[in-house]
């Protein structure tokens, strides 16, 4: 299993004023490209996501116009760890498959 740590800030997606995500680093990106998988709806990849206190299950996404994965962070994760668009998020990923 890989494990990644990053930090990034938290961003709202304009299309979906519901949805907030950070994006994973280019180093991050780029391991969790070079492992060849079986393909996925939009190219996502599960993984287990930990921000400060909280560890939740989810995948990743490539996001074209970043060049990077992005991570869906769900309401119940920054309500429990205080966060809001512009903060930063310390991040650790496992990657699953």
């Amino acid at each position: 299993m890989t494990t990644l740590r990053f930090t990034a800030d938290l961003w709202r997606w304009e299309a979906q004023s519901g949805w907030f995500f950070v994006t994973v680093g280019d180093d991050a990106s780029a391991s969790i490209r070079e492992v060849p998988r079986p393909p996925r709806g939009f190219g996502s990849v599960r993984v287990r996501a930990t921000v400060g206190g909280t560890t939740w299950t989810t995948s990743v996404f490539p996001d074209s116009t970043r060049g990077a994965y992005v991570l869906p962070v769900k309401k119940a994760v920054r309500r429990a760890e205080g966060l809001d668009e512009g903060d930063p998020a310390d991040v650790v990923l496992e990657v699953l498959e």
